[in-house]
């Protein structure tokens, strides 16, 4: 069954007034949604009843943007084909959008045309309209997991959700965070209410903390979808699938494999598609790159694509002192004593990665 979004209670609707007995009510100016499901954008409208005038309506429409020709129907915008109903029926100018998409969120305004000169009127400032979806966010610690049910606006207020656990509803739990113990349980929430639009199937990447270069990794994609559900592993905008596991491995992971992934989840019901997870090991490199004498100068370079962009430390192994906290290690005049391997760690506020080791070896001037 589908569930229609209507605007929260307690909202006063908003009365657009403009020449003398033109108007148009909405019955809210903002309205958070939930992909996937329908909302339903309340509306009505007035304008001078003057039978002797003979006002007669030439057009109805809501629409979102502006040609140079003038607003254009949603009805006709290729990307709202067969998701638009407009429930007219005497002063009512109700919208109705089905199968919502995060794109769709946007500004929604109505607009009538009479026969009459000057006899057209637009409901302007519009109504707001937030589509999100829901992600289930993970904060580890030593002893528990915190679970968020995450979303972009709040679609009902106050607040209330339902978690479920391996597709099993957890009881009396209604909040925004909840705290669960360290197994490898699937998760996934609800809004109260809406409980046929859950949460996406979430990635973990193990290990959680720094990824090494050459080091080995699993992502992990995970779904409490019911029948159970097929896994599909991809890599950016790629369209050839680089694993039909839950999992998908690196067991050595290099600075090629750095990018966006998201898996898909599929199952008799439909297909959900994850967030996308960002993976970046740092490389570095040496210059100049062959045999290094005492006295030369010698730069190391970090290289990281992160995003945000990563600020840059270096260290030498077993060494707790930063180097540098700049993209490069230089040395002027290197000497023997700098002999050994260095690192460098790169980090943003998504996390921090560990480059692989790059050795000097300075050789004397008098060998």
């Amino acid at each position: 069954t589908k569930s229609y979004l209507s605007p929260p209670a307690g909202l006063q609707s908003l009365s657009v007034l403009g020449q003398t007995g033109w108007s148009v009510t909405y019955t809210s100016t903002h309205i958070c949604a939930l992909k996937g499901s329908t909302v339903d954008i309340g509306c009505s409208y007035s304008y001078p009843n003057n039978r002797n005038r003979g006002i007669m309506f030439r057009e109805r429409f809501w629409f979102i943007r502006n040609e140079y020709y003038g607003p254009v129907d949603l009805r006709t915008d290729p990307d709202y084909t067969g998701r638009v109903e407009y429930q007219f029926h005497e002063k009512d100018c109700t919208l109705r959008i089905t199968d919502l998409r995060e794109s769709d969120s946007a500004e929604y305004k109505f607009r009538f045309m009479t026969n009459q000169y000057g006899g057209s009127y637009t409901g302007s400032p519009g109504v707001t309209l937030t589509v999100t979806d829901l992600q289930v966010k993970r904060r580890k610690s030593s002893a528990h997991t915190e679970l968020q049910c995450h979303s972009s606006c709040d679609v009902i207020d106050p607040p209330s959700y339902v978690w479920y656990k391996n597709g099993q509803k957890i009881e009396e739990e209604t909040s925004l965070r909840v705290s669960v113990g360290g197994d490898d349980s699937s998760y996934s929430c609800a809004v109260k209410g809406h409980e046929g639009y859950r949460s996406l199937p979430s990635v973990s990447v193990s290990p959680s903390a720094e990824i090494v270069e050459g080091s080995s990794v699993t992502l992990t994609c995970s779904s409490d979808a019911n029948p159970a559900a097929s896994y599909t592993w991809y890599k950016e905008d790629g369209q050839t699938p680089l694993s039909k596991e839950w999992w998908l491995s690196f067991s050595s992971i290099q600075p090629s494999d750095s990018g966006q992934y998201y898996c898909t989840a599929e199952n008799d019901l439909g297909k959900r598609t994850s967030e996308s997870i960002f993976i970046d090991p740092p490389s570095v490199s040496v210059r100049p790159s062959g045999e290094i004498k005492e006295g030369t100068s010698v730069t190391l370079t970090c290289s990281s694509e992160a995003n945000p962009a990563a600020t840059f430390v270096w260290y030498k192994i077993n060494g707790r002192t930063p180097l540098s906290k700049e993209r490069q290690l230089f040395f002027s005049s290197i000497q023997p004593s700098d002999s050994g391997q260095y690192y460098c760690i790169a980090a943003n506020t998504v996390g921090s990665r560990t480059s692989e080791y790059v050795s000097i070896n300075v050789k004397c001037e008098w060998e």
